[in-house]
C-alpha cells in the first residue's frame, strides 16, 4: 500500500513515526510519503516538507505567514495528486490537515485521521467537514471516543501513543546519577522546564518560568531543548541565568526532575504518565483580549490539560491567562517539591490516569485496524 502521512509538529513526528514502524509490520509492501520530520525519516520514504517549514502558532503567526502557508497548500495538493496514495493519513495539525482532507476527499483519495482535532475543546463547527470527509479516526483519548460517536463519526479507539513513546525511551532504568554525568548536570535535583515547540509558546511562557529560578537555588532547572528550536533560540531567554537546556532527552529529564512547569499540550499527559509531579503554564499574545477570547469563543472545555480532561478534575493546577499568578507559581512549586500532601494526591492520581489511558501498543492497533479497512476496501 502507499501511505502519504501529514505531521506538523514534533508530538506529531514523534507519534508518525511510530505509526510508520508498526505499519511496516503490518504491511509488507509499505511505501511511505510524508510531511514531517526527522523521526519519520527514519522509518525510510519520501520526505517531502519538514515540519520546521510548516508550523505556525495563533493568528499572529497565520498572518505573519500567509504567503508560506499558500506555498505549503500549493505543494501539498499536487504533491498528492501526483503520488495518488491508497490513503492519506493525518496526524493532529488541523488548521492544514482538515483542509487536506477535504482536498483528498474530493479527488477520490481515502482518509484517515490519526490523533484528531480536538474540536470537543474549540471549534466544533469542524465537525461537520470531519464527518463528510474522513473515512475514520482513530482516536488517542477516552472520553473523545464517546464524543465522535455521538456525533456520527466513524471511529476507532488505539489507547495513546504516548505510551508507546514512553515505554520505548532510550536510558530507561538508569540511575539520577548516571543521567546527571551523561549531560553534566550538577547533583542538585532537578526542575525540568518544558516550555512547548512553538515560537509563540517560547516567547510568552519561558520567561515566567525562568523568574522561578532565583527562589529555588537549591535545585537545578533545566529545559527540555524541543526538536524544532535550537540552543540559539533559547540564548536570548537564558543569558545570564542558572538553568542548562539539553535536547532529545525530554522524557530522560521528566522522568528524574522533582517537579515541572509544563505547557498546555501532550507535554502534560507524558509528565503525569512519567510520575512527575507539575505546574501547566500556558499564556497567549494579547493580555486580557486573548484572554476573554480564549475562554469564550475558542476553548468550549473546563480544563487545558489533558491530565485534567481525562480525570474529569483538576488533578493539576493550570495557570491559564488571568489565572498566572507569580507568587501562585512559586508557592505551588515549593509544594511539589516537599513532601506534601497536595504532591502525594497528585502522585495517586496519576495512577488513576494511566488505568484510564491504558497500556502501551495504540500505535501497532492502530495500524493493524488501518490496514484491515484498507484490505478489506481493495476486496470489495
Amino acid at each position: 500500500m502507499k501511505y502519504y502521512i501529514i505531521a506538523g509538529e514534533p508530538s506529531g513526528d514523534l507519534h508518525a513515526s511510530n505509526l510508520m514502524r508498526e505499519l511496516k509490520n503490518a504491511d509488507s509492501e509499505a511505501d511511505f510519503r510524508f510531511w514531517g520530520g526527522d523521526l519519520m525519516a527514519a522509518q525510510g520514504g519520501t520526505l517531502v516538507r519538514h515540519y520546521k517549514d510548516t508550523a505556525v502558532m495563533g493568528v499572529f503567526d497565520v498572518l505573519t505567514h500567509l504567503g508560506k502557508i499558500r506555498s505549503n497548500f500549493k505543494l501539498c495538493k499536487s504533491d498528492l495528486l501526483a503520488n495518488r496514495p491508497d490513503v492519506l493519513i493525518l496526524v493532529d495539525y488541523p488548521g492544514f490537515n482538515l483542509p487536506m482532507a477535504d482536498f483528498a476527499h474530493k479527488h477520490g483519495i481515502r482518509v484517515f485521521y490519526y490523533i484528531s482535532p480536538k474540536v470537543w475543546a474549540s471549534k466544533e463547527y469542524r465537525i461537520k467537514k470531519m464527518r463528510r470527509c474522513i473515512d475514520r479516526i482513530y482516536t488517542i483519548l477516552p472520553f473523545e471516543t464517546d464524543y465522535f460517536k455521538q456525533k456520527g463519526v466513524e471511529v476507532d479507539y488505539c489507547g495513546n501513543p504516548v505510551m508507546d513513546a514512553i515505554e520505548a525511551r532510550a536510558d530507561k532504568g538508569e540511575s539520577f546519577g548516571d543521567f546527571c554525568r551523561r549531560n553534566d548536570l550538577d547533583e542538585r535535583p532537578k526542575i525540568a522546564l518544558l516550555a512547548g515547540s512553538r515560537v509563540g509558546e517560547l516567547k510568552y511562557n519561558l520567561p515566567k518560568m525562568l523568574q522561578a529560578i532565583e527562589h529555588f537555588p537549591q535545585y537545578q532547572f533545566v529545559i527540555a531543548g524541543a526538536p524544532s528550536f535550537t540552543i540559539a533560540d533559547y540564548e536570548p531567554y537564558i543569558k545570564g541565568l542558572d538553568v542548562r537546556v539539553i535536547f532529545g532527552q525530554t522524557y530522560q529529564l521528566v522522568s528524574q526532575a522533582r517537579c515541572a512547569l509544563v505547557t498546555s499540550g501532550t507535554a502534560t499527559l507524558e509528565t503525569a504518565v512519567l510520575n512527575c509531579p507539575q505546574i501547566v503554564l500556558y499564556l497567549m499574545w494579547g493580555g486580557g483580549f486573548s484572554d476573554f477570547m480564549a475562554r469564550h469563543v475558542f476553548v468550549k472545555v473546563k480544563y487545558i490539560s489533558l491530565v485534567n480532561l481525562i480525570l474529569h478534575r483538576e488533578a493539576v493546577k493550570e495557570l491559564f491567562q488571568k489565572a498566572y499568578k507569580f507568587d501562585l507559581m512559586i508557592d505551588l512549586l515549593r509544594q511539589l517539591t516537599a513532601d506534601t500532601d497536595y504532591r502525594r494526591q497528585m502522585l495517586a492520581d496519576y495512577d488513576e490516569l494511566r488505568r484510564l489511558v491504558g497500556d502501551a501498543g495504540c500505535s501497532a492497533r492502530a495500524a493493524r485496524l488501518m490496514v484491515e479497512r484498507l484490505n478489506l476496501k481493495v476486496e470489495n
